[in-house]
């Protein structure tokens, strides 16, 4: 599929180790030089800077959406040529996931989990059929992967649910799989779930 934009849900501190920076900043070189828009939290910080500081660098477009609680001399990217404020964390995910073609997780903690899971559950409930991945770079989240495993193996998730999910260990494997994405949702499934008009 034609992948024309990507929300980025990645951490905002920069981590240990300079490879998570420079994970970040080669994503946002490839946004660039694809010409694909970067949707992300808007940030000054971390890995989320690394990354849309390399998309613009190299002529790409970047677009932050921030809930306005959080500090513009600290937090916010007031740089940004576009920048959307809103009011809460849940109305900048709700925004991130209407704009966006595709979801891509970098290393990051509880906010970048918390983005990641609400638009893999919303594409298992159908709420969209947009692709969703982790670049597990370093094998950062094979942790997480395991148990997503163990989910299924112990019958709390469908096969086909788990495959809604992209698994990249390189970049260039992520944007290959984007681009070759098929929805493995079951149609059955979701007709059963669903209120019938």
């Amino acid at each position: 599929m034609k992948i024309n934009s990507i929300a980025l849900f990645c951490g905002s501190a920069d981590g240990f180790h300079p490879k998570y920076r420079e994970l970040a900043a080669a994503f946002g070189l490839r946004c660039a030089r694809q010409k694909i828009t970067l949707y992300y939290g808007g940030a000054a910080l971390g890995l989320m800077k690394a990354a849309a500081d390399a998309c613009r660098t190299h002529q790409g477009k970047v677009i932050g959406i921030a809930p306005s609680f959080f500090s513009n001399s600290t937090v916010i990217d007031t740089t940004l040529d576009e920048l959307y404020l809103v009011d809460s964390m849940s109305e900048r995910k709700q925004m991130l996931e209407r704009s966006a073609d595709a979801f891509v997780a970098l290393p990051g903690s509880y906010g970048t989990m918390d983005e990641f899971f609400e638009v893999l559950t919303d594409a298992q409930l159908g709420l969209h059929h947009k692709p969703v991945a982790i670049l597990n770079a370093s094998g950062y989240y094979s942790p997480l992967i395991q148990q997503l495993e163990i989910f299924t193996k112990e019958g709390f998730l469908r096969d086909f649910h788990y495959n809604l999910l992209i698994i990249a260990n390189t970049i260039d494997d992520l944007f290959e799989k984007l681009e070759n994405y098929e929805n493995s949702n079951s149609r059955h499934w979701l007709d059963k779930i669903k209120k019938s008009n």
